[in-house]
């Protein structure tokens, strides 16, 4: 019994010895980055593990389907979450007070500086693309009628048949009834629905017009084009990383990795990184490292 643990005894020094050193030397230290349920969060989240791992000593673990943004701020801010991918449209949802407008650089603005001072959370700058609402029809109607913006629709509005979201119509502020009042537009009929059968609705001609997402990869796959908001109805939602700033200070590499995405993914692009994973079936990782390759991003 005694020989038994004295040979336990070297195995046992070793293995401390190996974790204060590993320790001490910062060979490894842990990144986890938290998903929303949607496609782009994912694709995102493993271009950011990519680079870092790449670009640093740090290993990065990704938690996905992440129900909402509001869960994962709630991560981020209990720790078991550092980074995200968040869009700054976010401010509208209650975290803290707001000036209510929809400037796109002063709610990037106001996201950065509140997110700062009341999460101590560090919003970088965006990444190039913002998923927000978006009318959306078939492009060759928009290129029969000449239709770029909303406000283009309003000669043929009695005549034009909606599908939208049925939340959307109920909801009072950035609603259908806030829309109309906005454009002075009211539709020839509205017919509610799911926001995820909008698109094969316009694009079999069942209706004319939907309310769809901006990055949405079905926008490539049914040909579909999204108008101009050009009266700025909708609140901006530039996506930016998102990171716990005691994480930046501890390892401000970090930033520097992930600095080549900023500014350079725009929407045509994000919509054809969602399509080949959610049309083509290809995974996120696969996606993600083959973008980044093809840019010359990866070091390793």
């Amino acid at each position: 019994m005694k020989l038994n643990k004295l040979k336990w005894i070297p195995m046992l020094v070793c293995a401390i010895i190996f974790t204060g050193l590993t320790s001490a030397c910062g060979i490894k230290s842990e990144v986890t980055i938290g998903t929303q349920t949607y496609t782009e969060t994912k694709i995102l989240a493993e271009m950011y593990k990519a680079l870092i791992e790449d670009r640093t000593n740090l290993n990065v673990d990704i938690i996905p389907d992440l129900a909402s943004s509001s869960l994962v701020i709630n991560a981020m801010k209990r720790d078991d979450v550092q980074m995200a991918t968040l869009y700054t449209g976010e401010i509208f949802n209650n975290h803290f007070p707001i000036s209510g407008t929809k400037d796109r650089k002063e709610v990037l603005k106001e996201a950065q500086e509140g997110f700062q001072k009341h999460y101590q959370f560090t919003w970088m700058e965006p990444l190039g693309f913002e998923n927000t609402y978006a009318f959306t029809i078939r492009k060759e109607l928009a290129e029969s009628k000449g239709y770029t913006k909303i406000s283009d629709v309003k000669k043929d509005m009695a005549n034009m048949k909606l599908g939208v979201d049925t939340t959307w119509l109920e909801r009072s502020t950035d609603g259908y009834p806030a829309f109309s009042k906005a454009y002075g537009i009211k539709f020839g009929q509205i017919f509610p629905m799911e926001i995820s059968l909008v698109y094969s609705a316009v694009a079999n001609k069942q209706v004319d017009i939907v309310l769809a997402y901006s990055t949405d990869s079905r926008l490539k796959a049914y040909n579909l084009q999204t108008l101009q908001d050009d009266k700025q109805f909708f609140p901006p939602y530039d996506a930016s990383p998102v990171l716990r700033s005691d994480l930046l200070k501890k390892h401000p590499e970090i930033k520097d990795a992930i600095a080549p995405l900023i500014g350079h993914l725009n929407a045509d692009t994000m919509i054809s990184l969602n399509y080949q994973v959610d049309i083509e079936k290809k995974s996120e990782r696969e996606v993600a490292n083959a973008y980044l390759k093809q840019k010359g991003l990866l070091k390793g």
